[in-house]
């Protein structure tokens, strides 16, 4: 599987593989099990769910680090690539980090899908 390398490429992919829902699914799933009282609509527009979780991440990193750290553990973000991030901008870096939890749930959905078959 080749990762998606931008936001646009993630959504792109999963709708034409019909499986956004499936994505909106599993990130409302991973959120739960972090106690992150975030629960998307499956017809989110994706701009939407963007800008909605880059706000959500943001606030979790200024203000609860503990539940980001483990939110970023459930979705199991790879703690190299947080960690080659540039964490002087908080804001930068938290669009950064909303990509790679969006990428990493999006891994999770296709596997399932792919292997399901």
């Amino acid at each position: 599987m080749q990762l998606p390398i931008t936001f646009e490429n993630l959504i792109s992919e999963a709708e034409d593989l019909n499986l956004y829902s499936k994505l909106i699914k599993q990130v409302n799933k991973d959120f739960l099990l972090a106690n992150i009282a975030l629960d998307f609509e499956e017809n989110i527009l994706p701009s939407s769910l963007k800008y909605v979780l880059h706000e959500v991440i943001y606030k979790l990193i200024q203000e609860k680090f503990v539940a980001y750290l483990n939110l970023l553990y459930i979705v199991d973000v790879s703690e190299k690539k947080i960690k080659q991030l540039d964490g002087s901008d908080t804001l930068k870096l938290s669009e950064e980090v909303t990509f790679l939890i969006l990428q990493r749930e999006w891994q999770k959905v296709w596997y399932k899908n792919h292997y399901s078959s």
